[in-house]
């Protein structure tokens, strides 16, 4: 495995990137800003080597960007209702941004944060260590994102933490996908398929209901694929509140600890490309790029456009804290979080 890095400047302070490739020249790329991914270049059905994750320009551009572009949101990914936490008595009152609601850790969280960063053989270890308070966090928590590339195109990124106090955790990696390409245009024509037959409701600040509901006789059901683009803009509630699929589902067969190495996957008709997606999470949030409009600059010179890239976020329930029939996402001092996601590439 060969492993090249490069640093960029930013207005945090200087950015590294790793490049990651393997002995066929198919590669990924990591950034210490937010523990990103920045691209995974991939072969198509013709041996075409071409980047599927979203990417901007400068990498500096992912401070602060809307889309979360392909980094690891923290303390809590995905949202917490009203901000608002409740540990062992205590309350506490998290950062609001988004409506009403904490959404990945807050404005800052862990995604716009320089992580430390160790090479490693196959790939890259990143450490954050959050102080006692951060964004409203209860404890002085340390978390991991440390990631393995593959002669065989596979990205393992297993994420883990710990902490001083009782606080709640839920890890994941926000890269968006485009199998023809980062910037070839729109995702719709993607086939997909969840290995989920629930999906969790929200009101309309997303926020689930506490509901576990069947996919059955909805637009949710993705047990067989689908065209992404099919049901997108039917006439039902879920749909109509996000613009679009940016809910979570929930995985089956799910038991704690354990990996499952099928719970979606991702195909792209005109380049053969599919990605499969593993993980020991209880939850999948599909989010389908639904305000990517008005992001930074890609590659090509211009901005992401709306459905141009799916995000296949594998973590805990959104707002589980508030939720005991949810799987918990509480960690204790002396406990440590463990987790892991894996993207698989291949051609078909």
């Amino acid at each position: 495995m060969k492993i090249t890095k490069r640093t960029v400047p930013s207005s945090l302070e200087e950015i590294t990137l790793f490049k990651v490739e393997n002995e066929s020249g198919a590669s990924v790329e990591l950034s210490s800003l937010g523990a990103g991914i920045v691209e995974v270049n991939v072969p198509d059905k013709d041996g075409k080597i071409e980047n599927v994750a979203l990417s901007y320009a400068n990498p500096a551009d992912y401070i602060a960007d809307g889309p979360c572009l392909g980094k690891v949101p923290g303390r809590y990914a995905n949202r917490i209702a009203l901000g608002k936490l409740n540990i062992d008595g205590k309350d506490y009152q998290l950062a609001i941004n988004n409506g009403p609601n904490a959404l990945h850790g807050g404005p800052t969280g862990f995604m716009n944060r320089i992580w430390n960063a160790e090479e490693l053989p196959d790939g890259v270890r990143f450490t954050y260590k959050a102080a006692d308070g951060e964004e409203g966090y209860p404890g002085e928590f340390t978390a991991v994102a440390e990631y393995h590339w593959s002669e065989d195109n596979v990205l393992t990124l297993n994420l883990s933490a710990t902490t001083d106090k009782e606080t709640v955790v839920n890890l994941t990696n926000h890269a968006y996908f485009n199998l023809d390409g980062a910037d070839a245009g729109t995702v719709l024509t993607h086939k997909m398929k969840l290995n989920a037959a629930n999906w969790l409701p929200t009101d309309a600040t997303q926020i689930p209901t506490g509901e576990i509901a069947p996919v059955e006789g909805t637009p949710m059901d993705f047990r067989d694929f689908k065209e992404i683009g099919k049901n997108i803009k039917a006439d039902f509630e879920a749909l109509k509140i996000g613009k679009g699929y940016d809910h979570c589902w929930v995985t089956d067969g799910y038991e704690k600890g354990k990996m499952i190495n099928e719970v979606a996957v991702l195909m792209a008709p005109t380049s053969g490309r599919v990605l499969t997606v593993g993980s020991t999470q209880p939850g999948m949030q599909i989010y389908t790029g639904n305000w990517l409009s008005g992001s930074p600059l890609n590659k090509s010179g211009k901005s992401y456009e709306d459905y141009e890239g799916v995000a296949i976020e594998m973590q805990g329930f959104p707002d589980a804290p508030h939720h005991p029939n949810f799987p918990s996402q509480a960690l204790r001092p002396g406990e440590e979080y463990c987790e892991t996601i894996r993207f698989a590439f291949s051609v078909k």
